[in-house]
Order: structure tokens, then C-alpha cells, then sequence
């Protein structure tokens, strides 16, 4: 499904295909100069990007397209079983715009499309880690309602 954002900027969201792969690569590398927690490493990219593709049941990449096709935004959305819930839950990542397109509304569409296609699937929550020292991006949040959590993120490598 395409939808486009308005008559008179043609850019459109949709979801993610194989070869949109090289341009999601450079927005994840823009994004993760951003994050202090993560670092640009394509061949993993490629890997994370292409499981979310062929898997669309329990993922979902949404790209924000221009008139050519480029992809110059995304998100990611997955689905995981809540207990506090008992239902799915749904976490949002790899959120990012490319800084030319910023300001016209194009992050805000994403983030629909990727809670409608969560909650269609039977999500009751949408959860998303935000970079605290990343403070537009917190603000960008909080401006659209994610409500902030008392839970703090840990991590281990396997």
C-alpha cells in the first residue's frame, strides 16, 4: 500500500522492498552518527534489513519515498508478546529523515504507518528507545505523545 503525502510534494510511504536495501543502508548510517550506542556496520544492515523485509509478519520496514522512488526517510516496527498486555506489543526503531526532508511532516507519517500496520495486527502498545542526548529527538517524541517511561534500557552482546 502507497500513500501519498500530499498534491503538491509527491512523496509517498509504503513498505520497504529488496532493493531499497542500498538506500536504507545510507539512512541507517546517518542515523547510527546520531546514536552513541550504535555504529554504522553494513554488512549487519543488510542482514537486520533483509530478515525485516521477508519476514512481514512479524516486521515492517515504512519508507518515505520521493518523486523518484528514493527512499529518504524510515522506520522500523516489530512485534513482540506482551504479558503485561496479553497481547502483541511493538517496538519501533530505526526512525530517521534525511535532514533535507525534515520539518515537513514525513517522520509523523512514518510513525502512523507503522502504528496502524502494528495495531492491525493486534498490538495494544508501541514502545520506541530514544538517544537522551539526542535532545531534538526527545522533544520530537514528546511533541507527538509518546509518553516517557521509568524503565531504562540494558544491553548485552551474545
Amino acid at each position: 500500500m502507497s500513500k501519498r503525502l500530499n498534491r503538491v510534494n509527491p512523496i509517498t510511504v509504503n513498505d520497504a522492498k529488496l532493493e531499497d536495501i542500498p538506500a536504507l543502508v545510507d539512512l541507517l548510517a546517518a542515523l547510527f552518527a546520531i546514536e552513541v550506542d550504535f555504529k554504522p556496520d553494513t554488512p549487519k544492515q543488510i542482514l537486520g534489513l533483509r530478515m525485516l523485509i521477508l519476514n512481514p509478519e512479524t516486521g515492517i520496514i515504512k519508507v518515505a519515498r520521493d518523486a523518484n522512488g528514493l527512499a529518504i526517510g524510515m522506520v522500523s516496527a516489530q512485534l513482540v508478546i506482551s504479558t503485561a498486555q496479553g497481547a502483541h506489543s511493538a517496538w519501533l526503531e530505526d526512525m530517521i529523515v534525511h535532514q533535507k526532508y525534515r520539518g515537513q511532516g514525513l517522520g509523523k507519517a512514518l510513525l502512523n504507518e507503522a502504528l496502524a500496520w502494528v495495531k492491525q495486527k493486534g498490538a495494544t502498545r508501541a514502545q520506541l528507545l530514544v538517544d537522551i542526548e539526542n535532545a531534538p529527538a526527545v522533544g520530537y517524541y514528546k511533541h507527538l505523545g509518546w509518553q516517557k517511561t521509568l524503565l531504562e534500557a540494558r544491553k548485552i552482546f551474545l
